[in-house]
């Protein structure tokens, strides 16, 4: 089936043995001084021994002015390339081609990482960002241009490929093109030849260093998505334009900072969202074109290419969760491989906070030789009590260490509450972790035991080496009055299937499961309503995924009353006091989402005579993300 993602395909001169592609996806895995670490270096490196065509290094920046982010690579000095070249040695020995991104943050830097005021084409401040910029001379932009080039030419000197110009996503070459952010009107500004003059330039005076035959992949957004910014039909200008300049590829992706919800598309959203954008500019150039954003399945990268809307697909997120996806593919090993949820926990979120890349169904991320499998010197009897995501993750680590493990649930199915969080519209993709984990302690020999309520005799009968407790947690029942009514539920019981939806529907709780479940209900046409006590609904939950929710809630009708305390549950009403002061809502069935409070009991009746480790929501209440990384800890610590 699989045919046209393992043709060998070419970049310029340059052949790629597949069509398929990581694009540059920040890491933070760099030094603060702009060197390369081993643990850059390995990251890379797993993903090359993966199978995958070409591999771009992500954002490398071309002076410390433009890095937007504390702990990225840096292209400035000839005195930060020895680690390039051995980046470059390790992808080419593991099989893979490798291209490098160069690129300047622009007014997307601040002061705050650079200790220095950002600058940009014009004196516009980002709508994202809390600096205005200060504007570039024109001899400053000449300047930056040789900067770029240069840049360039310490590429191909260390033996990357290709590099990839960074004309996307609101940095500084995209600031240069749009009129969004450039309103200048020298020879850098005020019609589209102008606004392109950076970029080409560039390309110009790199081609005069590296010559014509070292490709340049230039990665554009295609429609920024924001008022007076570029869209599609300019952006197929533009790529003509870029194509007569001697670029080898277009890499179509799209938005800007202030449209960045969907640049890493999140769970929500439509898959391969951005592969239109790519069909389009494909029409009017003859050199390749990349289409990228939310492409998880092998299934859907083949037939967009099949379609010919692109001539390779970048898969970023997907060789993160899984750098060996195609090789599995390859080898037809499609039930092997870990796919990619969108949750964005693990990337684009800590990204924002300044924090190192993580993955949540792939712990090994950037931990590649930290989390190191090695098989235990001493094979022990291992009893995992608890079948979430979280006990599976320990059960499975276990098991590919050699020791003897059982899983137990109480419950008739693998699952737990991630089960619950996948039912909500557009979160079906939470199922497919699921599903591989429940294959992999297939395929390990790990025996579960379902139905199974364990208790300490129990424990005392299978007499286990070591216990993994991993007993998640239950839903908090407030002291509210009227809570014990029987038209009062919970969340886990309206996404388990256990009520009948009628209108009228108050849920108690604006959290990232209350507002869930608040959406599931509405969607099916239920007219509800969202209580919460704090200032904002989903104030826990990833941005992009949230700024969704949030419009999903908007659309949809769903009430929401912030700063308000329930008062009383009553037959027909919910009585609530708001800013505004009490109010009665009509509610013919009300719905508790408050929270959730640890089950660990077991663990006190257990210490004295077992070695018992509390993982997960029974040890706190907290994300996937954190409580799977846990797991993978602990069982190797067995």
């Amino acid at each position: 089936m699989f045919t046209k993602i393992f043709e060998p395909g070419k970049i310029g001169n340059l052949e790629i043995k597949n069509r398929l592609i990581v694009p540059p996806m920040l890491s933070e895995y760099a030094a603060e001084d702009g060197r390369l670490t081993e643990r850059y270096i390995r990251y890379y490196e797993e993903k090359a021994k993966g199978g995958w065509g070409l591999i771009i290094a992500e954002d490398n920046a071309i002076e410390p002015r433009g890095a937007g982010f504390k702990n990225i690579a840096g292209l400035w000095s000839d005195e930060l390339m020895e680690e390039h070249k051995e980046l470059v040695e390790r992808v080419h020995n593991a099989g893979a081609k490798i291209a490098v991104q160069v690129y300047h943050a622009g007014r997307e830097a601040s002061s705050e990482i650079m200790g220095m005021r950002p600058v940009a084409p014009s004196a516009i401040q980002d709508p994202t960002q809390s600096e205005t910029p200060d504007e570039l001379t024109t001899e400053e932009v000449k300047e930056l241009v040789e900067k770029f080039a240069q840049a360039i030419r310490r590429c191909k000197e260390a033996g990357y490929d290709a590099i990839e110009l960074h004309g996307a996503h609101g940095y500084l070459i995209n600031q240069f093109v749009s009129p969004f952010s450039n309103k200048r009107t020298d020879a850098y500004g005020g019609n589209l030849m102008n606004r392109l003059r950076f970029p080409l330039e560039i390309i110009a005076r790199a081609k005069e260093l590296v010559g014509d035959e070292f490709p340049i992949i230039y990665r554009i957004s295609a429609d920024e998505l924001v008022e007076g910014g570029l869209t599609i039909e300019d952006t197929k200008v533009i790529s003509q334009v870029l194509e007569q300049s001697g670029v080898a590829a277009i890499h179509a992706s799209a938005g800007v900072y202030k449209s960045g919800a969907i640049v890493s598309a999140p769970t929500a959203i439509r898959t391969a969202v951005f592969s239109d954008y790519a069909k389009e500019i494909r029409k009017v150039v003859n050199i390749p074109v990349f289409a990228v954003n939310k492409i998880i399945y092998p299934h859907v990268a083949e037939s967009i290419l099949k379609e010919g809307k692109a001539d390779f697909v970048a898969m970023g997120r997907a060789s993160t969760a899984d750098p060996q996806f195609p090789n599995k593919v390859k080898e037809g090993r499609l039930d092997e491989i870990i796919f990619c949820i969108g949750c964005r926990q693990g990337c684009q979120w800590r990204i924002a906070q300044q924090n190192p890349v993580s993955c949540l169904v792939n712990p090994l991320t950037g931990k590649e030789g930290e989390y190191e499998l090695k098989e235990a010197e001493v094979k022990k009897k291992v009893m995992v009590i608890g079948g979430g995501p979280v006990g599976m993750e320990a059960a499975i680590i276990a098991a590919k260490r050699g020791h003897d493990v059982t899983l137990y649930d109480k419950s008739d199915k693998l699952g737990g509450q991630w089960l619950l969080a996948a039912i909500p519209p557009g979160k079906e993709l939470l199922n497919t972790f699921t599903v591989w984990q429940k294959g992999e302690l297939d395929r390990l020999g790990v025996k579960v035991v379902l139905n199974t309520e364990v208790t300490k005799e129990f424990v005392e009968q299978v007499n286990p080496d070591e216990i993994i407790l991993s007993s998640g947690a239950a839903p908090i029942i407030p002291g509210i009055p009227g809570a014990g009514k029987s038209h009062v539920f919970t969340a886990n019981d309206v996404l388990l299937g256990k009520v009948d939806l009628v209108d009228h529907v108050v849920v108690i709780g604006g959290g990232l499961v209350g507002a869930e479940t608040a959406e599931h209900i509405a969607v099916h046409n239920r007219k509800t309503s969202i209580v919460e006590m704090r200032p904002e609904i989903a104030a826990d939950m990833e941005p992009a995924s949230k700024q969704f929710l949030m419009e999903s809630l908007k659309r949809n009708e769903v009430t929401a009353y912030v700063n308000s305390k329930v008062l009383e549950i009553t037959d027909t009403q919910v009585i609530i006091e708001t800013e505004k002061g009490r109010q009665s809502l009509p509610a013919s069935l009300v719905v508790l989402a408050i929270g959730s409070k640890s089950n660990n009991a077991l663990a006190s009746e257990l210490e004295d005579k077992y070695k018992v480790k509390v993982i997960g929501d029974a040890a706190v209440v907290g994300k996937a993300l954190e409580g799977i990384n846990l797991a993978y800890k602990t069982a190797l610590a067995i």
